[in-house]
């Protein structure tokens, strides 16, 4: 399956009508946009650190989340709290087509807390709930940003958050004093974290933390919804998003987080991302309002 990058955009196109933008606006700290269509690709099991708000405007997206899978149509917004381990792909032959905000912690505690509605730490009690008029004013996010209207993008962001946190906000609970086995996946994550370029195998690792390698893969999925090396990749990536925000290249960002080459790292950084590196790094360097991509796709 070809790609392509559409110029100074970063839009990554495919032979088989998939599309997708990947990007940044300077005037809007802490969102990360995506606009896409996507009929063949699919997202493995991985988590973000920040908030998922996304409105499906055609197709079906079915997202597989911890305990259950929803299909969220056209007019449906998908909510997704940070670090939730959850999946996605088309429910439908067609695909599925949506605007996504990718927001930061902090961001949307400073909407919760100018809302004050909320007490704790924000969250979403809902994962995928019908919402028209939320998922008009999330696309009308998209469509100011890539004019280049900061004000207007910023303004209808935080009347997206604030309506998302009135009708479906809730304070995350707060974490439980963690057993023996959560207590163990805890202290193997932040050895990955360490590590990452050159982590160690499960057995070293339980051996490490005086555990059995299955007492560990079973704490360590139950705590974070994934085994050690899908965690391991996940974290991968994100770690060379970093790095690509930086401006370090893909070939040097590859190596430093543990990925054997530039494929190794395409492959898996176009899976979890959605875009490849080359046009996530384009579209973070493009000028917003340059150019923007077509409806009609």
């Amino acid at each position: 399956m070809g790609e392509a990058q559409n110029g100074g955009m970063g839009i990554s196109e495919r032979r088989d009508g998939e599309w997708a933008r990947h990007w940044r606006h300077a005037g809007l700290p802490g969102l990360d946009l995506l606009r896409a269509h996507y009929v063949r690709h699919t997202f493995p099991r991985h988590a973000h650190d920040g908030y998922v708000i996304a409105a499906v405007t055609g197709g079906i997206e079915e997202v597989g989340l911890p305990g259950s899978t929803d299909r969220a149509g056209p007019g449906s917004v998908v909510l997704i709290n940070p670090e939730v381990p959850h999946t996605a792909r088309a429910g439908a032959p067609e695909g599925w087509a949506y605007s996504t905000l990718y927001a930061d912690r902090e961001l949307v505690a400073d909407v919760a807390a100018e809302i004050a509605t909320l007490r704790g730490t924000p969250g979403f009690t809902a994962s995928t709930v019908p919402d028209p008029e939320g998922g008009r004013l999330i696309h009308e996010v998209h469509a100011a940003a890539e004019a280049g209207n900061a004000l207007a993008a910023d303004t209808l962001l935080r009347l997206a958050v604030a309506r998302m946190l009135r009708a479906h906000g809730g304070a995350l609970p707060a974490r439980a004093v963690p057993g023996a086995g959560a207590t163990a996946a805890e202290r193997a994550r932040a050895v990955l974290e360490e590590r990452l370029a050159d982590p160690p195998s499960l057995e070293q690792l339980a051996a490490e933390l005086g555990t059995g390698p299955f007492a560990l893969l079973r704490a360590f999925r139950g705590r974070y919804g994934m085994p050690p090396h899908t965690w391991l990749t996940d974290a991968r990536v994100r770690r060379a998003r970093r790095l690509l925000d930086a401006g370090v290249p893909p070939a040097e960002a590859a190596v430093e987080v543990g990925f054997t080459d530039q494929p190794h790292l395409n492959r898996h950084f176009t899976r979890i991302v959605g875009v490849p590196p080359g046009a996530y790094r384009t579209a973070r360097a493009a000028r917003p309002g340059a150019a923007r991509p077509g409806t009609s796709r």
